[in-house]
């Protein structure tokens, strides 16, 4: 007898168990439908002129950036602009960075800064090729969030002009 009220008092709480709601799971926050920042990297990917500037690279620089990278892809964008302005503290002059954090203000939606971040790297880089691209893009971008459908017109027209066609090699 007490075998029989012990399973059934099992079964009981099993049923029971069972019918909990699953407790919440962490997620990840989704990728919007339109990815700007994607869009913009997409532009300088696009962007293969004949002539590409390549700096080279102090050590730590280039782990600070690859640090960045890391705390972009796991969402931690403060902590990512973080470390591309201890970057820049090191490598002032250096327009890939600036423009790097640009992408990061727009991770965090801060439009107006990624705009100027920007504008700066376009002003110190190399003005063609793909930082150029992707400068023009998030100018292009910034200024569609901001609803300014004429300078955004004038931006991607900007986009075109980063390019320089090599030489003909018949």
């Amino acid at each position: 007898m007490h075998r029989l009220r012990f399973c059934a008092i099992a079964a009981v709480a099993l049923v029971a168990a069972c019918s909990q709601p699953a407790p919440p799971q962490a997620t990840r926050p989704s990728k919007p439908a339109y990815d700007i920042v994607a869009q913009i990297r997409a532009a300088g990917e696009r962007e293969k002129s004949a002539i590409e500037v390549a700096p080279l690279r102090d050590p730590g620089v280039q782990g600070l950036e690859k640090s960045a990278q890391v705390d972009e892809q796991a969402g931690r964008y403060p902590d990512a602009d973080a470390k591309l302005v201890q970057a820049l503290k090191l490598a002032p002059q250096a327009p890939e960075l600036i423009q790097d954090r640009a992408e990061v203000a727009v991770r965090m939606q801060n439009f107006p800064l990624a705009e100027q971040l920007s504008r700066q790297s376009f002003e110190m880089g190399p003005k063609s090729g793909s930082l150029c691209a992707r400068n023009w893009q998030t100018i292009y971008e910034m200024r569609m969030q901001a609803n300014d459908q004429a300078q955004a017109m004038a931006a991607r027209a900007e986009v075109g002009k980063c390019h320089i066609a090599g030489p003909n090699r018949f």
